[in-house]
């Protein structure tokens, strides 16, 4: 079955950068698009940004747009976001994605 397993997270200050990353198997990663997504305390799950199956597309939603970069390395089935300039605002729990399926998620905290 699909498994996603996400790491990097942690507590940055603001400004700051960090690389996520996300395990996938069970699937065929290199037919899949991906997708990172996360949700803040209290809300709902926002998408963050999207890569298609080869890499060769990439889509964000506009508050990240120049500050976070999406990835992937279909050799290693692994999903990558890189995260610059980070803000209070980014404070999430990040979840990689194929379709409907969420991995556990890793925790990102942007505070001085």
């Amino acid at each position: 079955q699909v498994q996603l397993v996400e790491s990097g997270g942690g507590l940055v200050q603001p400004g700051g950068s960090l690389r996520l990353s996300c395990a996938a198997s069970g699937f065929t990663f290199s037919s899949s698009l991906m997708r990172w997504v996360r949700q803040a305390a209290g809300k709902g799950l926002e998408w963050v940004a999207t890569i298609t199956s080869a890499g060769g597309s990439t889509y964000y939603e506009d508050s990240v747009k120049g500050r976070f970069t999406i990835s992937r390395d279909n050799t290693k089935n692994m999903l990558y976001l890189e995260m610059n300039s980070l803000k209070p605002a980014d404070t999430a729990v990040y979840f990689c994605a194929k379709d409907n399926t969420y991995g556990q998620g890793t925790q990102v905290t942007v505070s001085s």
